[in-house]
């Protein structure tokens, strides 16, 4: 029992680390809606791309920390495998805020789509919610609160497809440049994209939820 209890604050740890991750998650989705509204200074946007950069970069090292400390790990707070894709689909989310942020230079978008802005608005409060549900489920005590919003996820999500619908039929049917027309409509894509990452992370908090309380 002794040798057991020794290793129980390392389940700690990994809890610690799935809260330094999700915080960093905020930080990003809110750097990205910061980067859509003061989009047109040029200054402004150029810190921004590299903050969220930075900000992926410092995900990627928790990932690393936390997949290490699984290997390394004889009791693991809930199965190995759902740790593995709870943190892998959070880094996912971080990747996929700087694909969308880089892909605007790339691309050399001078202006961003007109829904662009409530798409980020939606992505930022999903990174919200997903930082919430995280620090939840330390204890299954919690488990209503954790699926709640999963649930309240899946139905920001549902909004973006909408939003996303309705942004891409506006495209088609308004701008004449199809050079501006695909970059505009991968700006909506790579931001749908994102959000849909919080929702299959919302899915694993869930089943993990469902499996342990």
């Amino acid at each position: 029992m002794r040798f057991l209890s020794a290793l129980m604050p390392r389940e700690a740890r990994f809890f610690a680390l799935f809260n330094k991750h999700a915080e960093l998650i905020v930080q990003g989705g809110n750097a990205m809606l910061e980067l859509v509204r003061e989009y047109a200074d040029l200054e402004r946007r150029a810190a921004l791309i590299q903050r969220i950069g930075e900000v992926e970069r410092a995900a990627d090292k928790v990932t690393f920390e936390t997949v290490s400390l699984l290997h390394s790990t004889f009791i693991t707070p809930f199965d190995r495998n759902e740790i593995h894709r709870l943190i892998s689909g959070m880094d996912d989310i971080l990747d996929l805020i700087q694909d969308a942020a880089e892909s605007m230079h790339l691309f050399d978008i001078q202006v961003l789509p007109p829904d662009s802005l409530r798409m980020a608005q939606l992505l930022a409060s999903c990174c919200e919610k997903v930082r919430a549900a995280v620090a939840l489920l330390n204890s299954m005590d919690n488990a209503p609160r954790a699926l709640a919003l999963a649930h309240e996820i899946d139905g920001l999500e549902s909004e973006a497809d909408a939003v996303m619908r309705q942004g891409i039929s506006t495209l088609f049917r308004e701008e004449q440049d199809v050079r501006q027309l695909i970059k505009h409509k991968n700006v909506y894509e790579y931001l749908e994209n994102a959000i849909d990452k919080c929702q299959d992370v919302a899915n694993i908090i869930e089943a993990v939820v469902v499996e342990n309380a």
